[in-house]
């Protein structure tokens, strides 16, 4: 589930009958819960309006859900190799890891437009 930039992980409790469901692109804790569809989509807009009003009210900033910076320990021969096809290819370093990544997640090979 997404809404304005955070998304949620949903679990089914069986046993309770009911939907528990947590914002995951956070440092902050946002939970929610539903015994329907409807009733736990409503609930987790809500808790992500909240989590923005109780920022707002107290004069700060609210959590970005990502900041586009990804920090990443490879070892150092692959670094050094990253670096020599960055060079070859005429770009820097990030835009060749993004652009691997974004193959990798897409899963076809192609970046997604």
């Amino acid at each position: 589930m997404e809404y304005k930039g955070y998304y949620a992980q949903v679990i089914f409790d069986e046993g309770a009958n009911i939907f528990h469901g947590e914002v995951i692109n956070l440092r902050d804790v946002i939970t929610f819960e539903g015994e329907t569809v409807d009733e736990l989509r409503q609930a987790f807009q809500d808790s992500v309006d909240d989590y923005l009003e109780f920022c707002a009210e107290r004069g700060e900033n609210p959590e970005k859900p990502y900041s586009g910076k990804l920090m990443v320990r490879v070892n150092p021969e692959l670094h050094k190799r990253v670096a020599v096809e960055a060079r070859k290819r005429g770009v820097s370093i990030n835009s060749l890891v993004g652009e691997a990544l974004t193959k990798t997640i897409d899963g076809n090979g192609q970046p997604q437009a």
